[in-house]
């Protein structure tokens, strides 16, 4: 998606790399722990624990903490962890849509109110912008993996809806239930991809200014800074004259 795509580039470009890679495996342990506990502890028997395995490779992140955070779902006593979905609004009334794993729902409501308070937005109920977006699956290949021509005769076979190439890399879109299944057969003729996951598509885009987008990105950036928040999802679109300034 467009709007967390850019938010990403932004995030590299960013110091501190170090702090933002722990907490980057920590949320990625978070999912593999919660995945492995609702279901087998063996990623080819789990469809989910193995999206969150691959997720957890593709950013390079080790075997050893891997398997650490699959064994910590079996473990008596460990952190109980809940799905929350927060919906809500930014400036320039652009839709938001925050996903955490939590041990305490009140301080995950209370981080993320507060962030929405603070950066010009307005956190609403669930179903306020949801219904702006499709629940779809996301596949994501760098731009080395092949041309705009190969990736849609690749993303055809394994049985995806759509395919966004760009100088950046490839986005491969599917069915939300068909995620697994097209994410392997993509693997098989183009290696692993840099990420597989599940998504929220707008189904429009808003396009922001420099003001709009500079109050957005701190807004987004301190959700992202919640250890409980997994990821944000926005139907924004940041032109690239923008982006530059932004830098």
């Amino acid at each position: 998606m467009a709007g967390h795509s850019k938010f990403k580039n932004i995030m590299h470009r960013k110091g501190a790399q170090d702090k933002k890679r722990a907490a980057m495996f920590s949320k990625l342990s978070r999912e593999i722990t919660v995945a492995a506990k609702m279901g087998m502890p063996d990623p080819d028997m789990n469809p989910r624990l193995r999206l969150a395995v691959n997720a957890a490779r593709a950013q390079s992140m080790p075997k050893d903490n891997i398997q650490r955070a699959i064994e910590k779902a079996s473990q008596a006593g460990g952190e109980d962890y809940v799905e929350i979905r927060y919906e809500g609004y930014g400036p320039g009334g652009v839709a938001l849509i925050v996903e955490a794993l939590t041990d305490n729902r009140n301080r995950t409501a209370t981080n993320v109110r507060t962030a929405f308070s603070k950066n010009g937005g307005n956190l609403g109920s669930e179903g306020s912008v949801s219904h702006g977006f499709e629940r779809c699956g996301m596949i994501e290949y760098p731009a080395s993996a092949g041309d705009e021509e190969k990736m849609l005769e690749a993303a055809i076979e394994a049985g995806a809806e759509d395919v966004e190439s760009s100088e950046d890399g490839h986005t491969i879109w599917t069915a939300a239930d068909a995620l697994h299944g097209v994410a392997g057969e993509l693997e098989k003729a183009l290696g692993a991809a840099d990420n597989v996951k599940l998504a929220w598509k707008p189904s429009l885009t808003v396009d922001v200014n420099e003001e709009t987008a500079t109050t957005l990105m701190k807004l987004i950036d301190t959700l992202d800074d919640d250890d409980d928040v997994q990821t944000v999802w926005g139907n924004y679109e940041i032109s690239d004259e923008v982006m530059e300034k932004l830098g």
